[in-house]
């Protein structure tokens, strides 16, 4: 398969230019679009045999639902039944943008998409390109993170290019995604909100809209082999490069020191450290993404496919702050290391 890359860009769009790709959506074919949060490797959400190719070309479990993506709050309703009321107020608050609800599913969606589950992931994006996408193929696009599947997720093209190329039909270039994780997944088939997982809609933020709202315990650990998961990331590693990823959490002195005493005890390898804050750290390739959470999320995802271009077989991850965004750099940070964490504190 020939992959077609297509170039845009999102403060001038020309629908023409994206009329191949809507096509290729339309007819049960594969384009990778750029969305506010990390690229989506989309297909036609109402046919059962494009969301199997989503999953054949991520090499995907089964068992992983997928998240289908609308352009309108009318497409929200048509996809899914019976709306609870808080619900109604989360869409209003946080659609569009980087936020994905998960209600009851109207029948016309195909078990692929859902594994099997009786509801459905819907996310209203907020990126131009995503919309006009969509609005242009005239369904529903199931769209994935457009990564190999267990690999850190795509925010540029060049990342989808490197997993993706010769596998799908069309690869749409938007620049780099704002946000850099992936949505906040809500649950919202209970009688109160549940995060199932973190991103830019925190927590603080969505407890504003609903007081009740709560955590999964399955944020921050992986599900049982035996649980069927209800969202994207819960069930298996994610985020992972192929090097051997290790959080160390707590104050910024003590993980400082505790990095130090890793690289001195692991000489010989080659060792990467990704660091909040600028800090030298001998012997390793260090990597800074910036100080704030929301900068950390942005820049987390290229930092950790950067360290395998690099040749790193070991990666000391700084994790220091807890708040806001920092839940969702936290809940990838501890997918991306399988659960390796050393707390210092």
């Amino acid at each position: 398969m020939i992959t077609k890359l297509i170039r845009i860009n999102p403060e001038n769009i020309n629908p023409e230019d994206l009329k191949e790709a809507a096509e290729i959506i339309k007819s049960g074919g594969l384009a990778a679009m750029p969305t506010e949060t990390v690229y989506g490797l989309g297909g036609n959400a109402l046919d059962a045999e494009a969301a199997g190719k989503i999953y054949a070309a991520k090499g995907r479990p089964s068992d992983n639902p997928l998240i289908i993506h609308v352009c309108s709050y009318e497409q929200i309703f048509e996809y899914t039944r019976d709306v609870p009321e808080y619900a109604k107020k989360l869409i209003k608050a946080f659609m569009p943008g980087p936020f994905t609800i998960i209600l009851k599913k109207a029948d016309i969606i195909p078990d692929t998409v859902t594994a099997g589950l009786d509801s459905v992931a819907v996310r209203f994006p907020s990126h131009p390109v995503a919309q006009e996408l969509i609005r242009l193929s005239g369904v529903p696009i199931a769209a994935p993170s457009a990564n190999l599947s267990g690999k850190p997720s795509p925010t540029t093209a060049e990342h989808v290019i490197d997993d993706m190329m010769d596998k799908i039909d069309c690869i749409i270039d938007g620049g780099s995604c704002e946000v850099g994780v992936e949505s906040t997944i809500v649950d919202a088939t209970g009688e109160s909100p549940e995060i199932l997982r973190p991103g830019g809609v925190t927590l603080e933020m969505l407890r504003e809209v609903c007081s009740d709202t709560e955590v999964d315990r399955n944020v921050l650990s992986l599900t049982t082999p035996n649980e069927k998961p209800k969202c994207p990331g819960t069930k298996y590693k994610h985020y992972a490069p192929d090097a051997e990823v290790t959080v160390v959490e707590g104050s910024r002195d003590s993980v400082r020191t505790k990095i130090k005493e890793l690289i001195a005890a692991n000489r010989g390898k080659i060792i990467g450290v990704l660091t909040m804050y600028e800090s030298a750290y001998d012997d390793a390739v260090i990597i800074s993404t910036s100080s704030t959470n929301k900068g950390y999320a942005r820049d987390l995802f290229g930092a950790l496919r950067e360290f395998d271009k690099l040749g790193c077989e070991l990666v000391f991850a700084e994790f220091c702050e807890n708040d806001g965004v920092g839940l969702a750099v936290k809940n990838r940070l501890y997918k991306s290391a399988g659960g390796r964490v050393l707390h210092t504190d």
